[in-house]
């Protein structure tokens, strides 16, 4: 069955350190926590064949900090993907599932979150959910390539 992987990205700088909310870097913590997301992923035989990231700044260094860790996938960074809302991660994803059977959306909040507590209420476990879905969080799903039928198989904090 394909597999989901929902990510926020690592904690970014404050909007006041960088010209633009598009430009916002990473901060030394928030690499550290999206290294421990992907060992955590890697240490549970999560592989991803794509990953589809916002271009924001702070999302593609997400993605380059979990990269080697995750087995270099290929990747996309579609602008439609900044600040998405739910509906439209969910189709990315059901359009994405056809390139493989293994998706990672690396993006922002309340888009990303949003869509792993939806997933995660159609598993009927949205109570393993954590408030906000913090940064550097990840939802892994089990589920049919409509993404209809959903089982969170698991969830990291690497905040908890």
């Amino acid at each position: 069955m394909p597999r989901l992987i929902l990510v926020r990205h690592a904690k970014a700088v404050d909007r006041m350190d960088a010209d633009d909310d598009f430009d916002r870097g990473l901060t030394p913590g928030g690499r550290e926590d999206a290294a421990k997301t992907a060992s955590a992923l890697k240490a549970a035989g999560i592989e991803t064949g794509l990953a589809l990231v916002s271009p924001a700044q702070r999302a593609m260094q997400t993605f380059v900090t979990m990269r080697e860790t995750l087995g270099n996938p290929k990747f996309d960074d579609p602008m439609t993907l900044y600040h998405a809302s739910p509906e439209m991660l969910f189709r990315a994803a059901i359009e994405a599932f056809e390139r493989s059977g293994s998706i990672m959306i690396i993006g922002h909040n309340p888009g990303i979150g949003a869509l792993a507590l939806s997933l995660a209420e159609r598993a009927g476990q949205d109570d393993e959910m954590p408030d906000g879905f913090p940064t550097s969080a990840a939802a892994v799903f089990t589920t049919d390539d409509i993404l209809n039928d959903v089982s969170l198989d698991l969830l990291i904090n690497p905040k908890a």
